[in-house]
C-alpha cells in the first residue's frame, strides 16, 4: 500500500523532532478509506497514553451535541444564546455565531492566566461586552464555546461531562476519553504545563476550564489518539454510525467564512495557512489543541490523521505550528496517488 511504502518519512520527522527536544513525545494516528491504519508512539508517550486535548473539546464535544440537538429538533442554530440563558445580555448572538467564531465575544476573560483565583467564571462571562458585530469577523473565542457548553447542560438537564459520555463516548466507543479522568490512570496522562508548584497531569491545562470544575465546552477532554481517531472516522463516514447526519456533517464543514465552518476549520484556499498544509484539498478539516494536539480530515481522499503531543509541557514558546503541516504535508505525499 502506497502509505506503507513512504511511512519511514513520517517516522523520521517525528523521531526528529523528539531527539531535537522540540516536542517531549507523541502519538501520531493515520487513517485512509477503510484499508489502511498506522499508528505509533514517541517519546515519552506510548500507544495508550492519554493526552489533554484542550480545544478539541470544542468540536468532540460541544459541537457534535448541538448537532445532535439541531437533528432531533431541540435547537436550533439561528437561535439566540439568550433563549437557553436569559441572563446573557446580548440579544443578537446566536448559537451559530459562537460556534463559527464571529460572536464578537473577547477570545479570553481578562484574567484567563489566573489559574487559582477565586473569581466567578460565569459573572465574569456575562459582564463581558462584545468587541465587534456578531457575524462581522472572525474571533476565536472560548467563551462562546463555554457558553454552548451552559445550553447543553441546561437543554439535556445533565453536566456536560455526563452526556457527552453517554452521547458520544459510549456508542463510539471512546474507552479512554474523560473530563477529570480518574486518578488510578494518572500514570498514563501525559504531562502538561508547570503550574509553579507540579506539574499538572490529568488536571486541565485550560485555565478557565479549571476554574469551571475540569469540564467545558471549550476545553477539558482528556484522550487517547484512538479514542480521537475513532472520532474522526464517524465525522468522515457518518452514514455507517447513528450520531450526526451526512447533512450534518456538510452543514458544519461546507459553508465557510474566512476558514471557518461551524466549530471546524475548514481549508477554502490554496493560500490557507491552516495546520494542515497548504496542500489539502479544500473541504478538508480538522481542529487543533492549545497543548499540542490536533485532528485533520481529508474527505476527498478519505484520510484522517490525529497527531497528539504534549507540546506545552516544554513551555508555552514552543514551536508546534511550524511542526504540523510539514507533518500533515508529508502525510498527504504519502497517502494521496498522484
Amino acid at each position: 500500500m502506497i502509505i506503507l511504502k513512504g511511512i519511514d518519512t513520517i517516522h523520521q520527522l517525528i523521531k526528529g523532532w523528539v531527539a531535537e527536544k522540540k516536542i517531549p513525545g507523541a502519538v501520531v494516528d493515520i487513517q485512509v478509506k477503510n484499508k489502511i491504519k498506522w499508528q505509533a508512539a514517541y517519546g515519552t508517550a506510548s500507544l495508550d497514553t492519554i493526552f489533554d486535548a484542550a480545544s478539541l473539546t470544542k468540536v468532540v464535544v460541544a459541537l457534535p451535541v448541538i448537532m445532535m440537538l439541531v437533528q432531533s429538533s431541540k435547537l436550533s442554530l439561528q437561535d439566540p444564546v439568550q433563549k437557553y440563558i436569559p441572563e446573557f445580555r446580548h440579544a443578537e448572538v446566536t448559537i451559530e455565531h459562537c460556534l463559527r467564531h464571529v460572536s464578537g465575544l473577547p477570545s479570553v476573560l481578562p484574567d484567563f492566566r489566573e489559574r487559582y483565583s477565586k473569581s466567578d467564571v460565569k459573572q465574569l462571562i456575562m459582564a463581558q461586552e462584545l468587541e465587534f458585530s456578531p457575524g462581522e469577523r472572525v474571533q476565536y473565542s472560548d467563551l462562546g464555546l463555554v457558553l454552548i457548553g451552559w445550553i447543553i447542560s441546561r437543554l439535556t438537564k445533565m453536566p456536560l461531562d455526563e452526556f457527552a459520555r453517554e452521547a458520544i463516548f459510549m456508542p463510539l466507543g471512546m474507552t479512554d476519553s474523560y473530563f477529570n479522568p480518574p486518578a488510578n490512570l494518572r500514570e498514563r496522562i501525559a504531562p502538561t504545563e508547570w503550574d509553579g508548584n507540579k506539574y499538572l497531569i490529568g488536571e486541565v491545562h485550560d485555565e478557565t476550564c479549571y476554574r469551571l470544575g475540569g469540564v467545558a465546552g471549550s476545553a477539558g477532554l482528556f484522550a487517547t489518539a484512538e479514542d480521537l481517531s475513532k472520532y474522526a472516522r464517524s465525522w468522515l463516514y457518518p452514514e455507517q454510525y447513528s450520531l450526526w447526519t451526512r447533512a450534518s456533517v456538510d452543514a458544519c464543514t461546507q459553508s465557510v467564512f474566512r476558514e471557518r465552518g461551524i466549530g471546524w476549520q475548514v481549508q477554502d484556499s490554496p493560500e490557507g495557512m491552516l495546520s494542515c498544509g497548504p496542500h489539502w484539498p479544500t473541504g478538508s478539516f480538522g481542529h487543533t489543541g492549545y497543548t499540542g494536539t490536533s485532528i485533520w480530515i481529508n474527505p476527498a481522499d478519505e484520510v484522517t490523521v490525529v497527531f497528539l503531543t504534549n507540546a506545552v509541557h516544554l513551555g508555552r514558546d514552543h514551536v508546534l505550528k511550524d511542526l504540523r503541516p510539514i507533518l500533515h504535508e508529508a502525510v498527504l505525499d504519502i497517502c494521496v496517488d498522484k
